[in-house]
């Protein structure tokens, strides 16, 4: 007790906080969006994610590369075709936009670790993340098309594929598709506590997917349902073959997070969401808040709350950041 306990002996100097710190930020740990969009020679910023692009792929080297002078190690794609359908059907082709992408950034960059979104929504003429039958969403047809476009990504040279879609089942028909087809290594970082929010309108419109009728509800996770079944949630991803299980949002859900660190043995990797990007994005814009401050605050939350891992958009400000130090 006071006095002879005193907290602020450990926080006198710089060197002293630096020394007790149990939080560190290291840029192995960060894996940066970027929309890759069919047509040639567009580098057109989304006006709700400012500083955020869809890149054709004439373009999109260079963004890769900007990401790697910063210190990242790890890219995720999100595709947008020229044209889409009921089913989805560019999402597996071996010849569509995530594909090509894919083996691009592998020929140029091989020790980048590419991960992929693996869902309909972006490639789908409804605007869902599967097959519509009435007026919803069916599961289990849904499956099939998921295992083709895992498969798809694979071939295609995916190191990490991460299913988007929340449908009940789907991990394990993925991970049994893609072993059949010989990719027993490719890792499945599965959106294992993804809910129906409201932190997702900016990445709609970077991937031009707001659905055309209804909404996620029906599949996506209600933001007042219980943690026992988050918990739920990622004990069957993990038992039908998840290597990593992300939490998304990540702000809202720290609690879940460091649920899930503490009973899961796989790393978990917090989705630090499009419009938790854009509201420090628009604050700091408009001068109210000090934008690298609150962006490693942010982050230093995340790594104490258990989150092995972040997908964020600010990656490449953080290396930047972090190469300062």
């Amino acid at each position: 007790m006071f006095p002879e306990v005193r907290m602020r002996r450990l926080r006198r100097t710089q060197n002293i906080r630096n020394m007790v710190q149990e939080v560190q930020l290291n840029m192995n740990d960060y894996i940066y969006p970027i929309f890759v969009i069919e047509g040639e020679d567009i580098k057109k910023e989304i006006s709700s994610m400012p500083g955020i692009y869809q890149f054709s792929l004439d373009h999109l080297l260079e963004e890769v590369q900007r990401a790697v002078d910063a210190g990242v190690i790890a890219i995720m794609l999100f595709g947008i075709p020229a044209k889409k359908d009921e089913c989805g059907s560019e999402a597996y082709n071996d010849e569509g936009i995530i594909q090509q992408a894919v083996r691009l950034v592998r020929a140029n960059y091989p020790e980048l670790v590419i991960s992929t979104d693996v869902c309909m929504c972006e490639y789908t003429s409804h605007g869902h993340c599967g097959v519509i039958k009435g007026e919803t969403v069916d599961n289990d047809s849904t499956l099939e098309l998921l295992a083709k476009i895992a498969v798809s990504h694979a071939k295609a040279g995916a190191d990490i594929l991460a299913p988007s879609d929340m449908m009940d089942g789907r991990i394990g028909v993925i991970r049994d598709a893609l072993d059949e087809a010989g990719y027993k290594d490719v890792i499945i970082m599965a959106h294992a506590v993804k809910y129906a929010s409201g932190f997702y309108g900016p990445f709609r419109d970077a991937a031009e997917s707001a659905p055309h009728f209804g909404d996620r509800k029906s599949y996506q996770m209600d933001p007042a349902s219980g943690s026992r079944q988050a918990m739920q949630e990622i004990a069957l991803d993990i038992e039908e073959g998840a290597d990593m299980v992300i939490v998304k949002p990540s702000l809202a859900y720290l609690d879940l997070i460091s649920m899930a660190r503490e009973n899961t043995f796989v790393p978990v990797v917090a989705y630090n969401v499009s419009a938790e990007y854009s509201m420090v994005k628009a604050a700091a814009q408009n001068g109210w808040i000090d934008e690298k401050t609150i962006v490693l605050e942010i982050m230093n939350a995340f790594k104490r709350a258990g989150a092995k891992m972040v997908i964020t958009y600010h990656a490449i400000d953080l290396g930047n950041w972090l190469k300062e130090k």
